[in-house]
């Protein structure tokens, strides 16, 4: 599904559009790093979020996104795990990692392309031809619980979307208002 050999960012092809400060600085981070974290506070509609671009471009791994923490903090984590990644640690769907949040373990999901737009559209516009993969990093709250469990909070699950249901199917909250 996704093309593990072509790449249609804004660093690999000519972009006949304006680029602003943002795409410029992005691209200027992907170029020296390898990726960038977008981060998108809180704010009155509903809870943060953070994400990578240039995973895919740099590594043919997938994009990772977190949600539902302080931007800051998901911003550490996201980079922590890119420089996993950068060290061949690949991201794996479904797979428990210990190495992104200290002492607790997360668990990366697939997110379903339904969400893109909603919430990716910097790294829609970097990488111009989409699709690409997309995989979530969920936390747990303090006890260990993550938000599939039952016994978890209604709070824990309004903090971070289920990306890997469809939009469509996913219960109603602050992240199926987003257009």
């Amino acid at each position: 599904m996704f093309d593990q050999l072509t790449c249609q960012c804004l660093l690999c092809v000519e972009y006949d559009g304006e680029l602003d400060e943002f795409d410029l600085g992005t691209m200027r981070k992907v170029r020296e790093h390898g990726w960038a974290v977008i981060m998108v506070p809180e704010d009155e509609d509903g809870p943060g979020w953070a994400f990578t671009v240039g995973l895919w471009h740099t590594f043919r791994s997938p994009e990772a996104a977190m949600f539902g923490l302080d931007v800051e903090v998901m911003s550490r984590c996201l980079n922590t795990l890119a420089d996993r990644v950068a060290a061949g640690h690949d991201l794996v769907a479904d797979q428990e990692r210990d190495d992104v949040i200290r002492n607790y373990p997360v668990v990366t999901r697939n997110v379903d392309q339904s969400w893109y737009r909603s919430l990716f559209g910097m790294a829609l516009h970097f990488y111009q031809k989409p699709p690409l993969p997309f995989m979530e990093v969920v936390w747990p709250d303090k006890t260990g619980l993550f938000p599939w469990d039952p016994r978890a909070t209604p709070r824990l699950r309004e903090l971070q979307p289920s990306l890997w249901i469809p939009k469509d199917d996913h219960a109603p909250g602050p992240w199926t208002k987003l257009p």
